[in-house]
């Protein structure tokens, strides 16, 4: 599997994980607005938008995420620096597990509401909930000439992304969820997590694509100020 990033911006540097398939599509208005004060490195971590769109694809699993994005940032990094992580939904947890398995390269980490269920006491039927909501008949292919991001999210990463419990963080980690998302299950899991320091960006579970300018500006001036803090 060869992943793929692109780059955009200056200032330190910010690395990305799509939610999803982890097909960055939808997120040029972030990428723009975060690109006015970061080197913005966007990942795509099965290379769907870099031509492996409809080509096989494994099962994947959050720490295979963690380390291929590990392996991007040294690719990126300037010597010695660290950089920042933002990850949402399936992109959030595999930045949990990037938390917990590289801190050598990491600033601050943030995961908006990555649905990793089972870490909740009622984690269990949620999880199935979730997946009955999700994977029901008629789903799109995951491979092929008519496969599309969604097929690949619901046969390869939805069932062990959600069954994903993250370990220890070992690098500054802040949990984030959508002002609109109260209730819902990605964000219990946030709110779960992050034991009552959590981070609200505008929208719901999918605001970074609903109102992209505000939760860049939000995301910002949290990296911006856990990096004063720090």
């Amino acid at each position: 599997m060869t992943p793929g990033f692109d780059l955009t911006g200056t200032g330190p540097v910010l690395l990305l994980l799509p939610g999803g398939a982890g097909h960055p599509m939808g997120l040029g208005p972030l990428t723009a607005r975060l690109a006015r004060r970061f080197t913005v490195v966007t990942y795509d971590p099965l290379g769907l938008a870099h031509g492996r769109l409809g080509k096989p694809v494994p099962d994947q699993r959050p720490e295979d995420w963690a380390d291929g994005a590990e392996r991007v940032l040294a690719a990126v990094l300037p010597p010695g620096e660290r950089g920042y992580v933002f990850g949402t939904s399936s992109g959030g947890v595999a930045a949990l597990a990037l938390a917990a398995r590289h801190p050598a390269r990491l600033a601050h980490v943030v995961a908006h509401e990555p649905p990793c269920a089972l870490v909740l006491p009622d984690g269990a039927q949620r999880r199935r909930e979730l997946i009955a909501a999700l994977d029901g008949p008629g789903r799109a292919p995951a491979e092929g000439p008519g496969a599309t991001p969604l097929g690949v999210f619901l046969a390869h990463v939805l069932h062990p992304f959600t069954a994903y419990v993250p370990e220890p963080a070992l690098a500054r980690l802040t949990l984030a969820a959508g002002a609109d998302s109260h209730g819902q299950l990605p964000q219990r899991v946030a709110e779960f997590l992050a034991a009552g320091a959590l981070l609200e960006l505008p929208g719901g579970h999918l605001g970074t694509l609903e109102h992209p300018e505000e939760f860049a500006d939000g995301l910002a001036e949290a990296l911006t100020s856990a990096s004063v803090e720090g």
